[in-house]
């Protein structure tokens, strides 16, 4: 990243500063495929109107990946920055699904982590994201039994039943019934967990 957005990183007035010096800086920082931008800095460090305000200019920062493979949500969850991740997806709800490094989105890395209330937010702006797999083909359901994080299995659970309603064949084919790549479901992992 370009030193002098290290600045950015400081406040909203040091980002506009920098703006006035050289009106093209976001851009010249968008063209890079993968690069850590003023809003994962944001992230990583939980300046919640800093982010805001990148989103504003810069939208497409959200989406991108840094060197490490991870996008700004990612950077909140990992930093238990719950404020700035709620914040970042209700700008949009997608976000819960850009796949990083290993192709783990935001929810699986909310899965592992453990945050229930999180998991259920996530669910709740994008409900599709359940049926994500990473390159091992762990859905949120694999990562949450393998990690015994019991309250966001139970998140899980309930968020399936309500699904099921409404598309019992798609949730069971796509959630319950997907395998990882040793060939185990999630009610498989849960099964060895017992014995």
């Amino acid at each position: 990243m370009d030193p002098r957005l290290l600045s950015v990183a400081q406040s909203v007035d040091a980002l506009y500063s920098l703006i006035q010096a050289d009106p093209c800086i976001l851009q010249k920082v968008d063209v890079l495929p993968f690069v850590h931008t003023p809003l994962h800095e944001a992230s990583s460090t939980g300046k919640i109107d800093l982010a805001m305000e990148l989103m504003i200019l810069q939208p497409s920062f959200a989406k991108k990946l840094n060197k490490d493979g991870l996008s700004p949500l990612h950077l909140a969850v990992e930093n238990q920055h719950v404020e700035l991740a709620q914040e970042l997806i209700k700008c949009d709800p997608t976000l819960v699904r850009i796949r990083g490094r290993g192709g783990i989105t935001p929810l699986h890395l909310v899965a592992e982590k453990g945050d229930a209330e999180l998991l259920t937010e996530f669910l709740f702006v994008c409900p599709e994201s359940i049926r994500d797999a990473n390159v091992n083909g762990e859905t949120a359901l694999h990562i949450t039994v393998k990690n015994h994080r019991h309250e966001e299995l139970e998140v899980l659970r309930g968020w399936m039943q309500r699904m099921r309603i409404s598309d019992a064949l798609s949730i069971e084919k796509h959630v319950l019934n997907t395998r990882d790549r040793d060939g185990n479901t999630a009610l498989h992992l849960a099964a060895y967990k017992i014995s």
